[in-house]
């Protein structure tokens, strides 16, 4: 839930940062902790974790983690109302506990990349993109565990109280409830609780980032370091849309899609609403990322959304199998990529070949209008769980 992106926009060069790549590589990975089933530094009390819960991103800010310009520049502010605790099981919350401010294994990341390519000067100004080869960082991640037993315990739920739609159902994965109903009403309180998780989570990440920036070039380069968006790409929210002719209130569920605000929208932060939303969509390990901008077309035709990657074309199984790890370290050095990981399986899983071209994706994007180019990065640095 809330599996999402936030990319920063640093001061520095790419020429600059290279030569200590590996250097920053490590600081990051003592300072972020990687892959399955580590943990993290912070310790909550039940007051405190509620708190969280319930303020996303507002929480981290006032206790130490990032700055009101980051919580600025994050879609919904990095708070989605209608949080509620207490619908949270005390296993969800067990498992969340302790991995706020880590990284997952799979396709979550933080990677270095460089700007390759400004497709629209003006709205990558606005962006705080200034330059080709300026360095920015990617971050992909989500509510980690505590959003997937969130996820296995309401399809129980909603199993249980409805067995008729059950047994209706290609795919019992596939359950669902009426909005009205009792277990959606709690359902919904506790994905928002994820999402708000997830928001501070990546808002550690960002802190940590800079930290990390502070320890190999100091702190002058930490300062340069901006927050351009962050942007869900897992979550359902209440919007307002026109349909057939009139503004209705609606459930709108983004899975494996992004939001894609035009200029001039009430949810498009204020330093951004003449130009219109950012959409951040990444690529495979290895390929290009773009930043895209919302448009009307989008908001027309798509309900204000589009694609949110490159996405598989095999899975992970195969992957492993015609991806050896030794040969996607080899291609992605020989591309100039310098990677650190937490496991060798979780290479290979995550090989670039394994992904679509995300160039064609994009150019889909583009082309129909549902959001158009603004700038294009390619990674220099990546981590992985």
């Amino acid at each position: 839930m809330n599996c999402g992106v936030r990319l920063l926009a640093t001061g520095m060069m790419r020429e600059e940062v290279m030569p200590k790549m590996k250097e920053l590589l490590e600081r990051l990975f003592r300072n972020c902790p990687v892959g399955v089933g580590v943990e993290a530094d912070i310790r909550l009390a039940d007051d405190e974790y509620d708190d969280l819960l319930m303020r996303g991103a507002e929480w981290a800010v006032d206790h130490g983690y990032g700055i009101a310009d980051d919580v600025a520049h994050c879609e919904a502010n990095g708070r989605i109302p209608g949080a509620i605790p207490d619908a949270v099981s005390v296993r969800a919350k067990a498992r969340g506990r302790r991995q706020l401010g880590t990284v997952g294994a799979g396709n979550h990341f933080i990677e270095f990349q460089a700007v390759d390519v400004i497709h629209d000067k003006p709205v990558a100004n606005a962006f705080r993109i200034t330059k080709e080869g300026q360095v920015v960082v990617l971050i992909h991640c989500g509510s980690r565990g505590f959003g997937h037993e969130i996820c296995s315990d309401y399809i129980r739920k909603m199993e249980d109280a409805q067995p008729e739609i059950v047994n209706g159902l290609v795919d019992r994965n596939l359950i669902y409830a009426p909005l009205k109903s009792k277990v959606a009403q709690q359902y919904f309180g506790a994905m928002c609780c994820a999402a708000n998780y997830a928001f501070a989570n990546r808002h550690i990440f960002a802190h940590n980032i800079r930290k990390s920036f502070a320890q190999v070039f100091g702190a002058e380069a930490a300062a340069s370091i901006v927050t351009v968006y962050d942007i869900a790409h897992n979550i359902a929210k209440k919007e307002l849309h026109t349909i057939d002719g009139k503004e209705r209130e609606v459930m709108l569920h983004r899975k494996g899609a992004t939001r894609a605000f035009p200029p001039g929208h009430l949810e498009v932060p204020p330093a951004y609403r003449s130009v219109g939303q950012p959409v951040i969509i990444p690529g495979s390990m290895g390929t290009a990322s773009y930043v895209l901008v919302g448009t009307e077309t989008a908001m027309r035709e798509s309900f204000g959304s589009t694609a949110h990657g490159a996405g598989r074309t095999m899975s992970r199984l195969r992957a492993k199998r015609d991806y050896p790890v030794e040969m996607v370290k080899d291609e992605l050095e020989r591309a100039g990529v310098t990677i650190k990981a937490a496991s060798l399986k979780g290479i290979s899983e995550e090989a670039p070949g394994a992904y679509k071209d995300v160039d064609e994706v994009i150019k889909v994007s583009d082309d129909a209008g549902l959001a158009k180019k603004v700038a294009r990065m390619v990674p220099i640095g990546v981590i992985k769980g």
